[in-house]
């Protein structure tokens, strides 16, 4: 229920190294959420590039990626002891855990050593922003159910179709594409996997503003893109086996977020003076358990993973438990807040920094498997309940 020994040192001698170049982290000088515009998420990309190549050149980027493509070669608990420290600091928000936490282990587990060369070592000093092209307008829950179509042509495969809800996809410039090659096999068996380059021609960006005013979110079209067929990633009409790698991989980062601590919001409860108030602190008390409980599971995912066994069925809960632990520390940051929740910025408490928070909780729920997508895999695949009828 503890980090080991050998964990908690390393941890220790990350912390000392985040203390000579970082402050700690507090809601009071936390920056809000930017990004209103595309020259701002410009900026935020170069400054989070900038840091990533810091964490590198100190060890701390992708330390549980093996030796030969850049990485330290620890188990993943090791990652996870840096990722829990970055989070005290005020240091810019990764946007790179598409590439480190999904395309990365995905291409040393599907690559080619040409692939692994050409990918991976920009991928972990952020160089390639990658973005996921899998999600449809009408394959969503569903992937399987894609229709973007990849036809042969020669040395390239040539793409038309839509995409949709893909993640910094205006500032990526690679992508996991997934794409049908055979429309006569069963659905799952005619998906192929590919890497774009997402200056390639004949691909359109309309980026999807959301509530809180910023652009993560993007709908992608496809118009005859070519892509080399050296860029197809594990076998032709195999691509569904190496997307499971990608979603697994995707569920794991997600449900291991921490987008905020319970410790912020204690923080917001005494700057709003109802750090006293009963049901404040019963509702912060069952938010810091199910923190610890999130930070154990995690304990086990790795353990099980270090020991070459599957996780059980707490890699499929983890992601379910955090969009719903993200949706209560909104709920209740805007409750500790009561009228003063409804300030726009910079009225508002944090100058703003729990508005946006609220505001753009909502896409944790759907983004990565809606929760009732997650409550299905969990009935059906860890206790076994019916499949729902197709």
């Amino acid at each position: 229920m503890n980090e080991d020994p050998e964990v908690a040192a390393y941890r220790a001698e990350v912390e000392a190294w985040f203390e000579t170049v970082a402050t700690r982290r507090s809601t009071a000088t936390e920056p809000r959420i930017k990004g209103k515009t595309h020259e701002q998420d410009l900026e935020d990309l170069e400054e989070a590039r900038a840091w990533q190549r810091r964490l590198l050149d100190a060890g701390y980027a992708g330390v549980h990626w093996p030796k030969e493509h850049g990485g330290q070669g620890r188990p993943a608990r090791f990652a996870a002891a840096v990722e829990a420290v970055r989070a005290e600091f005020s240091v810019p928000r990764s946007p790179f855990m598409v590439g480190i936490d999904m395309a990365g282990p995905t291409l040393v587990a599907h690559g080619t050593p040409e692939q692994q060369a050409a990918w991976l070592p920009g991928t972990l000093s952020g160089e390639h922003h990658w973005c996921q092209l899998f999600s449809e307008p009408d394959a969503g829950s569903d992937l399987a159910g894609l229709s973007t179509r990849a036809v042969r042509d020669g040395d390239e495969w040539v793409v038309t179709g839509q995409k949709v809800w893909t993640s910094q996809a205006h500032v990526a410039d690679l992508a996991m594409l997934l794409a049908r090659t055979d429309p006569d096999a069963p659905k799952h068996q005619g998906i192929s996997f590919f890497v774009l380059d997402m200056a390639s021609p004949g691909i359109e960006i309309r980026p999807l503003r959301q509530i809180d005013g910023s652009v993560h979110f993007n709908e992608v079209f496809l118009d005859g893109v070519r892509i080399p067929h050296a860029n197809l990633v594990g076998a032709e009409n195999d691509g569904w086996s190496v997307a499971r790698t990608t979603l697994g991989a995707e569920r794991s980062a997600i449900g291991g977020g921490a987008q905020v601590r319970v410790q912020e919001l204690i923080e917001l409860a005494r700057a709003c003076g109802c750090e006293g108030d009963p049901l404040v602190r019963q509702e912060l008390a069952r938010l810091h358990t199910v923190e610890q409980i999130k930070r154990w599971i995690g304990f086990r995912m790795r353990t099980a993973v270090e020991h070459g066994r599957r996780p059980g069925p707490e890699a499929m809960v983890l992601k379910l438990i955090n969009s719903q632990h993200v949706a209560n520390i909104a709920g209740l940051a805007m409750a500790i807040q009561g009228a003063g929740g409804l300030l726009a910025p910079p009225d508002a408490a944090a100058s703003g920094y729990w508005h946006d928070f609220f505001l753009s909780h909502w896409a944790s729920r759907i983004g990565g498997g809606t929760d009732q997508i997650q409550r299905n895999v969990v009935g059906e695949r860890a206790l076994g309940l019916p499949r729902d009828p197709a």
